[in-house]
């Protein structure tokens, strides 16, 4: 699977949505399911892009689904980009299999990426951080 990162920009609709329901894209991603896609992570962040998410998809079809879906549905303008393991780009490097990028052995039950990036299955309650 290739890593997508998908860039979203509330369109005046969208602004309007996510006025009406603040939790619109949490629960958006949630509920969209395309085969071959998963969003692994999603950030609001400042600047010209309102929200970043993180996906794996086995190819640019997928994600091009998954990404449309996403944006009809919470009234975002995505834009995809594909990331290419840095490992790639390096002179003189080797790259890892098929050209993916490598990860330390994970045991059991363990994940690859952290704990925060991936999608709560539902919502929790306020941590102690918070």
């Amino acid at each position: 699977m290739s890593l997508y990162f998908l860039l979203g920009t509330l369109t005046n609709e969208g602004q309007r949505m996510l006025h009406a329901n603040p939790r619109l894209v949490i629960e958006t991603v949630q509920e969209v399911r395309k085969r071959g896609a998963t969003i692994l992570g999603q950030y609001g962040v400042l600047g010209e892009y309102d929200f970043i998410m993180m996906a794996e998809a086995d190819d640019n079809e997928a994600v091009a689904q998954l990404s449309l879906e996403i944006g009809v549905r919470a009234g975002l303008h995505m834009e995809t980009l594909p990331a290419i393991p840095i490992n790639i780009l390096a002179e003189g490097e080797e790259i890892g299999r098929r050209g993916e990028p490598e990860f330390a052995e994970v045991g059991p039950g363990e994940s690859e990426f952290p704990a925060d990036w991936r999608l709560p299955d539902a919502p929790s309650e306020p941590s102690s951080r918070d």
